[in-house]
């Protein structure tokens, strides 16, 4: 089983938050977008997370971050876990208690609107649940569509944050990486204005002819004296 990292957002963000780390090495190693990484730091993502300690959980060592902040090209490396854990091998959905078994519909609708990239079968062993139930709520013809609020399957107890981290990252394997538009990134940077097409051209500006203004003044004056001489004749 290859080694993975745990809750790679909440990593990020303890990094973020206690390192000199570049947006680059915490991305490379939470397997996360420079932009995302950049995001977080500007408080514009993962809102409402809580930052996870490398260190207290044996993944990073201090050396190793000391050594990547001294030298911004190196790649930060995943700690030899102490216990190695076996992989469960299951077959077919997760069995849900009958208590929770209500609350399916809100955790599918929550794995539907925050991680589209999840696959039905993928969601269908997080929660417990069948593909005709997760199309149905995903297309809001569910019987109760009108009632279901999203809520994390994690905190309803029908998954673990591990579980779901797993699935994630491999519905994220094959997929390309987000680009500054799906970010929210919406201004260029200078090296592309710099590039602009050189059809691009700037209007020139047009001189002022003075004399032609002047006799545009001029002709207007005349022709309001006439216009009031006129008018002073019919009365």
């Amino acid at each position: 089983m290859a080694q993975q990292l745990l809750m790679p957002k909440a990593t990020a963000i303890w990094l973020v938050d206690n390192t000199a780390l570049s947006f680059d090495q915490i991305a490379q190693f939470c397997k996360l977008h420079p932009l995302e990484v950049k995001a977080i730091a500007d408080g514009e993502a993962a809102q409402g997370i809580k930052g996870l300690d490398p260190i207290s959980t044996g993944q990073l060592s201090r050396d190793e971050i000391a050594r990547a902040e001294a030298n911004p090209n190196h790649k930060l490396k995943l700690s030899e876990p102490k216990v190695r854990v076996p992989e469960s091998k299951r077959r077919g959905p997760r069995y849900t208690p009958v208590s929770k078994r209500q609350d399916r519909p809100n955790a599918i609708l929550w794995l539907v609107r925050n991680h589209p990239e999840l696959k039905d079968a993928q969601i269908s062993r997080l929660v417990g649940t069948t593909k005709s139930t997760i199309e149905q709520i995903r297309e809001r013809t569910h019987w109760n569509s009108a009632n279901l609020t999203p809520m994390d399957p994690v905190t309803l107890g029908l998954c673990s944050q591990i579980d779901l981290d797993m699935e994630v990252e491999k519905a994220s394997r094959g997929r390309p990486l987000p680009t500054a538009a799906e970010l929210g990134a919406t201004l260029q940077s200078a090296q592309e204005t710099e590039r602009m097409s050189p059809n691009f051209e700037r209007e020139e500006e047009r001189e002022i002819d003075a004399d032609a203004v002047f006799a545009k003044l001029k002709s207007l004056k005349s022709s309001s004296k006439d216009k009031d001489e006129d008018e002073d004749e019919h009365f």
